[in-house]
């Protein structure tokens, strides 16, 4: 997952911050399609995307903290 470190980590969150909270009005599409997964009403293949493409960047940016905290734990263990 090099391509992922390349990607600077402000890109990523103000990436994640827009995908994940559009639209802003009424309610952002994230939270209405966790809501909607928590009820059992996340049923319709256009919502299941929709979940899948506002959650995307939020999800990279928490793999992105994940991999760099573990790099930093094996660089402090090998020093």
């Amino acid at each position: 997952m090099s391509w992922l470190d390349k990607i600077p980590m402000t890109a990523m969150i103000v990436a994640a911050l827009v995908l994940g909270l559009a639209p802003f009005v009424p309610e952002p599409h994230l939270w209405q399609k966790l809501k909607m997964l928590a009820n059992g009403t996340l049923s319709r293949p256009i919502d299941i995307f929709d979940l899948i493409m506002h959650a995307s960047v939020p999800i990279l940016v928490g793999v992105k903290l994940f991999r760099g905290e573990r790099s930093g734990k094996n660089k402090r263990r090998s020093s």
